[in-house]
């Protein structure tokens, strides 16, 4: 991360009272915290020594404390947000000298581990079995994506992709002789096919969900009746005939209530008119284009075609790894032994399984630890749930007013399980 210039108002610290009449020396001590961007008023810095010492810093990470001479220990942690990721920074600086009647200036600088603010929540994508038992209705996708923090997350540029080739148990040609991908050591993740993008910036409340449907945005419980209804003005949706993906019976115009606002736009590389995201096992992940927008960056002649073999069938585009901000490798159940990674393990590490046809979905699991530490939820959450290894129902505790903290390791074997009907169902 770029180092970033410390300038601004000063904080005052808290700390221990002195004994009444007692005479004490105090000097001032500036701590300013670097090698971390963004607004930094929720990181803590805390000096110990004899005494405690403790206040948040400014936006611009720095504050002053007044406090009584001696050796001090300087430490900070907190977190904060950029473009829709989470940051936790932490760093800690010792021997730091106070004398009275002087300021000291003091440098922490910070170490940081990065997780993403939004999180895909839940994949529906595997179908449902149609009313009269002949077969599965498989034009309902949809995926949910969750603000994971207590903090409004505004997202520009959000896009959608998944990764080559469509299937996990498909004959996987992108492996080298030990194994590993081909284009890991790129660093770059292919999408194939295409990509789909919000119109505009994305803006996600706090604990708090967006659903996108990937196909069929209509009320199709008219039709089928464990299906989803996605007839709803706050959802969004994968609809855009101008790119090419005009396939009827995976874009039926979508419902009149969800605004023209909430339509994705895509781009189309391959020759398929719909984007075929897999009803069995895709890599579905979500992105930030980074200096440049998601329109420019779809035109791009820089391409990777899947298997090598170069043909419009298999192009696919390149998308940074360090523009992706969740992902999850969904493997068949029945076919997990034949299955292979499309996503690096700095993506997802694991897989989880789907049964598809019946309705089921894959949901995120709960972070009991997190969740349970929130003080607003005493009374709320809802347990006995036994496909959740939390034994949270996070779904009921919602309705019951609690905030969920959704388990975020990069890894969807401990991230996920399979659910039995979609959320929306509900």
């Amino acid at each position: 991360m770029m180092m970033m210039a410390v300038v601004g108002l000063c904080l005052t610290a808290c700390g221990d009272d002195d004994p009444a009449g007692s005479p004490v020396s105090s000097g001032t001590v500036i701590v300013s915290l670097t090698g971390v961007t963004g607004d930094m008023s929720n990181i803590e810095i805390t000096l110990r020594g004899t005494s405690t010492f403790t206040s948040k810093a400014n936006a611009e990470g720095k504050a002053s404390f007044n406090v009584t001479t001696g050796i001090y220990e300087a430490s900070a942690s907190g977190t904060y947000t950029l473009n829709g990721t989470i940051y936790k920074a932490s760093g800690n600086i010792g021997q730091v000298t106070v004398q009275a009647n002087q300021t000291t200036n003091v440098t922490i600088e910070m170490k940081e581990a990065k997780t993403s603010q939004v999180i895909i929540k839940e994949l529906y994508n595997g179908g449902c079995p149609k009313d009269e038992g002949t077969g599965a209705f498989n034009n309902d996708k949809c995926v949910i994506l969750y603000n994971n923090s207590s903090q409004v997350a505004t997202l520009d540029n959000l896009c959608i992709a998944f990764a080559a080739p469509y299937n996990g148990q498909a004959n996987n040609k992108n492996l080298t002789e030990d194994g590993k991908l081909n284009y890991e050591a790129e660093g770059f993740i292919p999408a194939f096919g295409g990509m789909w993008w919000f119109q505009g910036s994305l803006t996600i409340q706090p604990y708090t969900q967006v659903v996108v449907n990937i196909t069929g945005a209509i009320d199709n419980t008219k039709t089928y009746s464990q299906s989803v209804n996605y007839a709803n003005a706050d959802y969004y949706c994968m609809y855009d005939p101008e790119s090419g993906f005009k396939n009827s019976s995976s874009y039926p115009t979508p419902a009149d209530v969800i605004p023209t606002s909430h339509h994705l736009k895509a781009k189309n590389i391959g020759i398929a008119n719909a984007w075929a995201l897999s009803n069995t096992s895709p890599a579905l992940y979500i992105f930030q284009t980074q200096g440049t927008t998601p329109a420019n960056f779809a035109e791009s002649t820089d391409k990777w075609y899947d298997g090598g073999s170069v043909s419009d069938i298999n192009a696919c585009l390149k998308v940074k790894n360090s523009w992706i901000l969740d992902g999850i490798e969904v493997f068949q159940s029945t076919s997990i032994e034949s299955s292979t990674k499309r996503l690096t393990s700095d993506i997802d590490a694991g897989y989880v399984g789907l049964t598809n046809k019946l309705g089921h979905t894959l949901y995120r699991n709960v972070d009991k630890t997190a969740t349970e530490a929130l003080p607003e939820n005493a009374g709320k959450l809802v347990t006995g749930y036994s496909k959740d290894p939390s034994g949270i129902d996070a779904e009921a505790s919602i309705k019951r007013g609690a905030h969920i903290i959704y388990k975020d390791t990069n890894n969807s074997t401990d991230d996920f399980h399979e659910r039995e009907k979609c959320s929306l169902r509900n």
